[in-house]
Formats: structure tokens, C-alpha cells, sequence
């Protein structure tokens, strides 16, 4: 096969061509000005940087709205800490109350009781409202004793705070953690008042 060249094209920068129309020897192109060799890639850099930017919001947006409709990021349980410390305060204080627990919103307010001298025994949850009202008669715990005050007044004893109806209830790990389960789950087993 014979080359030639174009003879009114300088050979810099241009294709030799091979007989039959096809290239050989092509150069790639060149930034000539130091200017456009500097910035070149910076600004293929942010390109790259912004579509991988793209792509990993896209992808978090797609989860985000898978998550929203099958969970929450609310732990299954909170863990309260030692059995012993726990029921010492409880015997000098009153009941602990653990406000907004399980949700997002905080619309769960716990009650946490103990009763008894064995500390492994007697822990019990309640809600943060009368059992003969609605959740929106929130209490308030008078200072020092087992006793709330609720929306109309009234002085009740924890024992009157409503039971919790999805599944909440205290665990105790290792004969010596104390754990509240947040949420009703398939094939939990609520335990009563033990």
C-alpha cells in the first residue's frame, strides 16, 4: 500500500492517510497554551466529582424513600443501664420517665417502675397517660414519689398510668442490664408484670 499526504494539510496534528481512505498514525489532540493544560483537569476533576455526586444523591433519594415506607430509624430497644443503680434511684426518686421513645416524632412517652427488693423482678412500663384517658392527657411526675398529676388535675399513682399496648416492656440481660423492648414484633412474647 502506498501512503501519501494530503498536500495542502501540514502534517502537525493531522492523519497520514493509507490508500483505501483509512488512518494510520493519528495524534491525539494537544493543549497548547498552559492555561488550558492547567485547567483541563480541574474541570474534568469537578465534572467527575459531580456526577458521582448525582448518582450517589440518587441513590440515597431511591433509598430514603424505600426506607420511609418500611421502617424507621428508631432502635428496637433502649438500653437503660444497670438493674442495681436503676432500682436505687427509682426507690429514692419515683419512676423515670422516658420521653418520645421509638419514634421519630416523639410521640411515645415511657413510664419506667420497679416494685419489690428483688432487683431482677418487678420492672414495669407504663405510658405517660391516665389508663381512663386518651394519650393526649399527658402526666407529670410530682417530685420525689411514684405519684403524676395528668391534664385535668387529678393525682394518680403510677399503678393508674396506662399499660403499654404495643409490646413495650422491660428485659434484664446478664442478671444485671437493664434493656426497654420499644416495639411490637412478630413471635415476642409479652411478659406481665413478673
Amino acid at each position: 500500500m502506498a501512503e501519501h499526504v494530503r498536500p495542502s494539510t501540514p502534517l502537525r496534528g493531522w492523519a497520514v492517510e493509507i490508500a483505501g481512505g483509512q488512518n494510520r498514525g493519528v495524534r491525539r489532540p494537544e493543549l497548547r497554551s498552559p492555561l488550558a493544560r492547567a485547567v483541563a483537569p480541574v474541570a474534568a476533576g469537578f465534572g467527575f466529582f459531580a456526577v458521582l455526586g448525582l448518582i450517589l444523591w440518587a441513590v440515597a433519594a431511591l433509598m430514603a424513600g424505600e426506607q420511609s415506607q418500611s421502617t424507621t430509624f428508631t432502635p428496637d430497644r433502649l438500653p437503660v443501664g444497670n438493674i442495681k443503680n436503676w432500682a436505687k434511684s427509682i426507690d429514692e426518686n419515683g419512676p423515670v420517665i422516658f420521653p418520645g421513645l421509638g419514634t421519630t416524632s416523639g410521640e411515645r412517652t415511657l413510664v419506667l417502675d420497679h416494685n419489690g427488693e428483688n432487683l431482677e423482678k418487678g420492672w414495669v412500663v407504663y405510658y405517660a397517660y391516665p389508663a381512663d384517658r386518651s394519650p393526649d392527657c399527658a402526666v407529670e411526675q410530682v417530685t420525689g414519689t411514684s405519684s403524676f398529676t395528668d391534664c385535668e388535675g387529678r393525682t394518680i399513682d403510677v399503678s393508674e398510668l396506662a399499660p403499654p399496648a404495643n409490646g413495650e416492656y422491660p428485659i434484664i440481660e446478664d442478671r444485671r442490664n437493664l434493656f426497654i423492648d420499644l416495639g411490637d414484633r412478630p413471635g415476642d412474647t409479652v411478659p406481665t408484670g413478673s
